[in-house]
């Protein structure tokens, strides 16, 4: 193992969408080839008379730093695809786990597992609530039958509960003295003319205070059924439905013309999500024609040169 190597095969990780085949031992080598420069470096810095100002210690030191950096970016880009083949996996899809190292085969499988328990247990959730819901409205119906039956059980029948509340509606009825009163209110009532009809009903109630502002709390609770007043809501929402439905056509139009740039990546970005909704994965050197909102940032901060 040595730097060239591992320059090579982030070379090749780059060029390539699909995972590269790999050693088993090739991350276990890695550590083996940096721990051997960090021992050397060791050695040599106990022989110098100043190792700070050794070109030596310098030298070693920096092939330790690459090589640190050069793995981390082979292990981050093997990721993404790692990731994806083990979504696909998990869906019981095609998926390529060939070449894989001993870190990333375990990797792969534990994903496949937790992806597909997840999804288990979201299923299992959704069931839940639903039998939950279920369960809720049985009990919601049971306690009013139990309402009637706990009366009807303790006499034996429901026909002396029943005829209790009859009696007791009954007694009501004596509301016609008001009636015998009423040669003196009734001048009262037609002069209040709102309060009368409020008695004999809230929807009249209702109609008193339209008199005064009735349209505004119509407008702003979206309109009660007894009012007579909003009908002439609903014939100016009516027109309102077509402007609506021009705009969303409008906007699924727009979302398929999108003016794209051809441009060569100067530098590692990695991946970004383009506003066409396409994942895209840039390195150095890449050519490629992307949105031209995703590709003026990348030529403003010289992160990519315009082939056009």
């Amino acid at each position: 193992m040595n730097l060239d190597e591992l320059r090579s095969v982030q070379s090749k990780e780059r060029q390539k969408d699909s995972l590269q085949n790999l050693r088993p031992s090739f991350y276990q080598e890695v550590g083996e080839y940096i721990a051997d420069l960090e021992d050397e470096r060791d050695r040599v810095a106990e022989q110098a008379d100043d190792p700070f100002s050794s070109p030596e210690v310098s030298r070693l030191t920096d092939e330790i730093e690459t090589a640190k950096d050069v793995v981390e970016a082979i292990y981050e880009r093997r990721m993404g695809k790692l990731v994806k083949q083990a979504s696909l996996a998990a869906a019981g899809m095609p998926a390529n786990d060939d070449g894989l190292t001993a870190e990333e085969a375990d990797l792969f499988d534990d994903l496949v597992d937790r992806i597909s328990s997840n999804k288990t247990r979201v299923l299992d959730v959704l069931e839940g609530l639903e039998t939950e819901a279920e369960t809720s409205v049985s009990s919601g119906s049971d306690p009013a039958a139990d309402a009637g039956g706990d009366l009807d059980p303790t006499t034996g029948g429901r026909d002396p509960t029943a005829v209790d509340p009859i009696d007791d509606s009954e007694p009501s009825v004596p509301e016609a003295a008001p009636a015998d009163a009423p040669p003196v209110p009734p001048q009262d009532a037609p002069a209040d003319g709102d309060s009368a009809p409020a008695a004999d009903g809230g929807e009249t109630a209702v109609e008193g205070s339209d008199g005064s502002s009735g349209v505004t709390p119509a407008d702003v609770m979206g309109g009660d059924g007894p009012e007579i007043d909003d009908p002439e809501t609903p014939s100016e929402a009516a027109p309102a439905p077509p402007d609506d439905a021009g705009g969303d056509s409008d906007g699924g139009a727009n979302d398929t013309d999108i003016d794209r740039v051809t441009v060569k990546i100067t530098r590692d970005i990695g991946s970004i999500l383009g506003v066409d909704d396409r994942e895209y994965s840039l390195s150095t050197d890449d050519i490629v024609t992307l949105p031209e909102q995703n590709a003026t940032p990348l030529l403003e901060q010289e992160a990519a040169e315009s082939l056009e």
